[in-house]
């Protein structure tokens, strides 16, 4: 078993009119939703909120007081991976520890079916709740006929059969090549969902999985559930199969300092509780890949050159820090911050171990990153590849004449070719075939440097990355057998893993860095930090990042990865649509 990892605080909070020591029911309270990121604050992700928090919580559940754990879902969500990964490790705690688990939800999706059915020994809902386990399907969003009405001038192209780049901006449908890739990542994660609920709750059901919404009733004679009944009375009859005689919060609303503080801030920050001590370090790297902060839809947490990078260094020069394992559940972005990204990571490699923990996509630029991991983990529902590069801009010159504003350009070149050029850039003028094959051959020579990394990174034959690039996309069971990744496992592996290269051995230390939210380097006069502080403060009075709060997840990290394009970047290296997996 795994040790905890530094932060876990040594108390939660307790249930009101409760004793303060004795036989504990430990609740996780993950009502708020469960991701990567965690929650979010003017000052970045707030510390012990994230996915990575809960799980090291988890790995330290050691106490012999530590009776039974609750789990609190409420309408919560979660990613599958996460759902995946959390719902294995607490299968494991129930078998190596004998621990009950008991769970409750208000509803039940997809996701928290999974993650109910293979952490639970018991799994309660909600009289009024119901089970919307309806069967997974990608959402695919295609503007065509919007831009046309719009008159909005498209210009985009792409290296990869399989990366339909343009098409949703110039088609209202996927094409065939494109429905060919994603189906066959949508038969992964549906096999890997069916097979994980049925084996959870120890029988098939496959045909109840994809035949919801279910009423809690209709859900318990399915056998999808086992207990109806609201939290409360869930809680108290988990207290009393289990002998707990107190309620503990570990994890969530509840929890005493939830979020940390800002006196955690200030201890996370600065690493003073593990200062010097040998350690595995986690690093998170979640979002789309830009140069620096954005705004905007995508709003502005993800993955930035100038603030991972700046992680790198530093373990890189951290001797403390003995292995790196990388969290990556990115669609990509910007090629050139992900090319600076890699470059950083290999040199990182080249002096300690660096592995690679897929969650819910390593795509694209986000697959750039993780192939210069020594050894790639990825989930069965991880989704894998999507090598390729997109360039494209958008014209606005005969939206703009719909409103009779009119837009010249202007030019002395000596030349038409030439004068065409020089609108390269221009938000209204659309590129004349000369120019577009300018930037095909760019783009050719990207999608070359992007296949060179992966044969330089994973250590493979040129002849069997091409086989799986040109935009394809896969599950994480196929991208282990093309090679795309090498062991199937989450986080929890990952990190096994690397304390085993490390040396540290099973009972080392593990420690989580992020990106610097920005306080203590803001205070210091870092303008990187005081940049992104002034991002984040800037989105509270956005009204385009006020109306993408509204929007999900995957639709703003979307909008995200394409924000290189809207910053004067003309490659980017993406997923090229929106994925919405439910």
């Amino acid at each position: 078993m795994l040790p905890s990892c530094e932060g876990r605080m040594p108390f939660g909070a307790k249930v009101h009119d409760e004793p303060s020591t004795g036989p504990a029911l430990i609740e996780l309270n993950l009502s708020r939703g469960l991701s990567e990121r965690g929650v979010s604050s003017l000052f970045g992700a707030m510390p012990g909120t994230g996915y990575a928090d809960a799980l090291r919580i988890v790995e330290g559940l050691d106490d012999k007081d530590d009776k039974a754990i609750f789990v609190r879902l409420g309408t919560g969500t979660m990613g599958f991976s996460v759902a995946l990964e959390l719902g294995e490790r607490l299968e494991r705690v129930r078998k190596e520890r004998g621990l009950e688990v008991f769970c409750h939800a208000d509803d039940l999706s997809n996701a928290t079916m999974l993650f109910a059915s293979k952490g639970c020994s018991k799994i309660w809902l909600s009289p009024a709740g119901g089970v919307e386990s309806v069967g997974i399907a990608f959402s695919l969003i295609f503007g065509r006929s919007l831009l046309d009405k719009l008159s909005v001038g498209v210009d985009f192209l792409q290296v990869g059969k399989y990366k339909g780049a343009q098409e949703p901006y110039t088609r209202d449908e996927p094409s065939p090549e494109a429905r060919e890739s994603l189906e066959g990542t949508l038969r992964d994660l549906r096999k890997a969902w069916i097979d994980a609920v049925s084996a959870g709750r120890g029988k098939s059901l496959e045909a109840a999985l994809e035949d919801g919404p279910h009423t809690a009733k209709a859900a318990l004679e399915l056998g999808l559930i086992d207990e109806i009944g609201y939290v409360d009375e869930a809680r108290d009859a988990s207290k009393k199969a289990s002998g707990a005689e107190r309620t503990q919060i570990v994890f969530g609303p509840g929890t005493r300092n939830e979020g940390g503080g800002f006196s955690q801030i200030i201890r996370s920050l600065s690493g003073a509780d593990v200062e010097g001590v040998p350690h595995v370090a986690v690093v998170r790297a979640v979002g789309a890949i830009t140069m620096g902060p954005s705004g905007g839809l995508g709003g502005g947490d993800g993955i930035t050159e100038s603030g991972l990078g700046k992680v790198i260094k530093q373990l890189e020069e951290d001797e403390s820090a003995k292995a790196v394992v990388l969290r990556i559940d990115s669609p990509g972005g910007s090629a050139l911050a992900s090319d600076l990204l890699w470059h950083r990571l290999m040199k990182l490699r080249a002096k300690k171990p660096l592995i690679i923990s897929v969650g819910g996509m390593a795509a694209s630029g986000g697959y750039y990153l993780s192939c210069s991991g020594t050894k790639i983990f990825a989930e069965p529902t991880s989704i894998v590849g999507s090598i390729g590069v997109v360039a494209g801009k958008f014209a606005l010159h005969d939206t703009l004449r719909k409103i009779d504003v009119n837009t010249v350009t202007i030019s002395v070149a000596p030349d038409e070719t030439r004068r065409n050029r020089a609108s390269y850039l221009s938000p209204f003028d659309r590129w004349d075939d000369a120019t577009k094959a300018k930037v095909l051959t760019g783009m050719e020579s990207i999608y070359e440097t992007f296949l060179d990394r992966i044969v330089e990174g994973r250590k493979l034959d040129r002849a069997v990355v091409s086989a799986s690039a040109e935009g394809r996309i896969f599950g994480g069971a196929t991208a282990k057998e093309r090679q795309l990744v090498d062991e199937i496992g989450g986080l929890d592996a990952a990190i096994k893993y690397a304390l085993e290269q490390s040396g540290l051995g099973p009972e080392g230390k593990v420690r989580l860095r992020d990106q610097p939210p920005g306080l203590l380097e803001m205070l210091g006069g870092d303008p990187e930090a005081a940049e992104a502080a002034a991002e984040r403060a800037r989105e509270q009075i956005d009204p385009l990042a006020k109306l993408g709060e509204n929007l999900p997840e995957e639709t703003r990290t979307w909008f995200a990865s394409a924000t290189p394009m809207m910053q004067g970047e003309t490659f980017i290296t993406a997923l090229p649509f929106v994925l919405m997996t439910r």
